[in-house]
């Protein structure tokens, strides 16, 4: 995971402030999970919190600030395949959303990482994440690339 956050850094670095913040928010969570996986037995209370915290603070900033944004980069340009290819995506990333609050629910005091069964719950949750940076990575390159595009020839 962390290599394909390293590729879409590169690709999409310096395209906006947000969408470059919101790519460093990610390779932050891929760590915190990468030492959580790592060291899932004696992960302590304070790196699953802390883990929690990065979790809600990347679903928070994709849904309420980089989508939007995206949206409305889309309808400026008149954009109307990045337009529906966001509303087939989104769909999928607010299920993924979902499992990632209930998962922030259930562990975000960091009580959750003795119990039994957190293990495979932690590698769930991460296989959804990755497919959920894989459809996010979509959404920016259909939309950077046609607004690259566009404002090239304007």
């Amino acid at each position: 995971m962390l290599e394909s956050c390293r590729n879409a850094q590169e690709r999409w670095g310096g395209v906006h402030l947000l969408i470059d913040r919101w790519l460093q928010e990610r390779h932050e969570l891929i760590t915190s999970f990468d030492r959580l996986r790592v060291h899932e037995q004696g992960a302590t209370r304070e790196a699953l919190q802390h883990f929690c915290q990065l979790l809600l603070d990347y679903v928070s900033a994709g849904h309420f600030e980089v989508y939007e944004q995206l949206i409305r980069e889309a309808e400026a340009f008149g954009d109307t395949r990045g337009i529906e290819l966001a509303r087939q995506i989104y769909p999928r990333i607010q299920a993924i959303t979902e499992v990632a609050l209930e998962f922030n629910d259930r562990c975000a005091d960091g009580d959750c990482h003795d119990q039994p069964g957190a293990l495979e719950e932690l590698m769930r949750l991460g296989s959804l994440l990755q497919e959920r940076f894989e459809l996010e990575d979509c959404l920016i390159e259909v939309l950077h690339n046609a607004h690259q595009q566009a404002a090239a020839t304007a």
